[in-house]
């Protein structure tokens, strides 16, 4: 089997990463903007230039207004940005909230999805709660119908992109008891609709989330995407290619943070020959460079299982973001450890990478959970 890109694809990619490189600076900087008086927690040009680049667009299908939106286009694009750490929340706004639109819009809704696609418009996806952890039928918040409104009433946890997203995709409970994948709607709400209120803070590995609460939140019936109740299948048709765009993003942090590490190791001088030299180094060195060559085994593998049955395609892609959060981990503490103090630096781009592996994992279901998935759905 051939694994190579295809031609449009490594345009796509030289592409990204020449922009990535020639705006490295820039890029560093954002990656601190979630803890300052900047409350988008990212770079507003950037994400205009990524917009015109046709960045945005690769994430989306043709029928969708996009040009690419394969699982390997997806692949593509996050694993450049995993390189470069950066921040710019394009698995919020395009895979997540304009995905979402796209699978479950009117066609009214759906010209949002041409405003993402240039850039012009923000997203996020109000579903976790505090007590959902990582089951995505786990819905609390309510929706009642009330005359020709409806009315939301919960709180949504650690929303991301919430405090710059123009609309949130907030999910609530239509009917069925709290756990039923049946019952569960998606409401498209403006960010300044009464009765929704944000609790803004920096994340750890950079950008920014908020707490959102929803009380007595009035909306027409036009704010619903798709039938009523009928959310649950797209929401999860969405997480799954997040999951992989995340997993392509954490391989290309741990490709950067190993090729810091030897750099460093290159560079670094004791007894008067660099401490590459020495073979305890190189052993641990070696063991990198084989994790790593796994994780883009597994990467490549969820991409290319994007679109088979959803229990094999369940089942590879817990494989995968299971491995990728073992060798993830492993190559985030070694590359530190390798370095010494300077890892821990703010200044150095080492410690703002790592922190991006690390925290990667404990998004859409940890290491623990993706293998309770791969055992429940390997027994299906």
């Amino acid at each position: 089997m051939n694994f190579d890109l295809t031609d449009e694809r490594q345009m796509l990619q030289d592409s990204l990463r020449r922009f990535l490189r020639d705006n490295q600076d820039k890029l560093r900087a954002s990656t601190r903007l979630g803890t300052s008086d900047n409350e988008l927690g990212f770079d507003a040009a950037i994400w205009g230039k990524l917009a015109e680049l046709g960045v945005i667009g690769a994430l989306f299908s043709e029928e969708d207004g996009g040009f690419a939106g394969a699982g390997f286009d997806l692949t593509t694009v996050f694993e450049e940005l995993g390189r470069v750490g950066a921040v710019e929340p394009l698995l919020d706004t395009a895979i997540l909230g304009g995905g979402l639109i796209a699978a479950l819009g009117t066609e009214a809704q759906k010209e949002l999805v041409e405003q993402v696609i240039a850039g012009d418009l923000h997203l996020a996806l109000a579903h976790g709660e505090p007590n959902s952890r990582y089951d995505l039928a786990q819905v609390q918040t309510t929706a009642k119908t009330d005359g020709d409104g409806i009315v939301l009433n919960g709180r949504k946890a650690v929303v991301i992109n919430a405090e710059a997203a123009d609309y949130l995709l907030v999910s609530a409970r239509e009917t069925g008891d709290v756990g039923d994948e049946a019952g569960i709607s998606l409401f498209l709400v403006p960010r300044d609709t009464a009765g929704l209120s944000l609790r803004g803070y920096a994340l750890l590995a950079g950008g920014r989330a908020a707490e959102v609460d929803l009380e007595n939140l009035r909306l027409s019936a036009s704010a619903r995407l798709g039938e009523a109740g009928g959310a649950y299948a797209a929401l999860k048709r969405a997480t799954v290619r997040a999951e992989v765009a995340l997993a392509a993003e954490t391989l290309g942090a741990m490709e950067a943070a190993t090729e810091l590490t030897r750099e460093y190791l290159l560079t670094r001088q004791q007894f008067g020959r660099p401490i590459a030299s020495f073979q305890a180094l190189q052993h641990r060195m070696a063991t990198l460079l084989i994790e790593l060559e796994q994780a883009r085994s597994a990467v490549i593998n969820a991409a290319g299982h994007l679109d088979t049955s959803p229990n094999e395609q369940a089942l590879q892609i817990a494989a995968a973001r299971n491995l990728i959060g073992r060798a993830g981990r492993l190559v985030a503490e070694e590359c530190v450890q390798l370095h010494g103090g300077i890892a821990m630096t703010e200044e150095y781009a080492l410690a703002h990478i790592a922190k991006r592996i690390v925290m990667a994992d404990h998004r859409f279901g940890d290491t623990d959970t993706q293998l309770e998935r791969f055992i429940d759905h390997s027994a299906a």
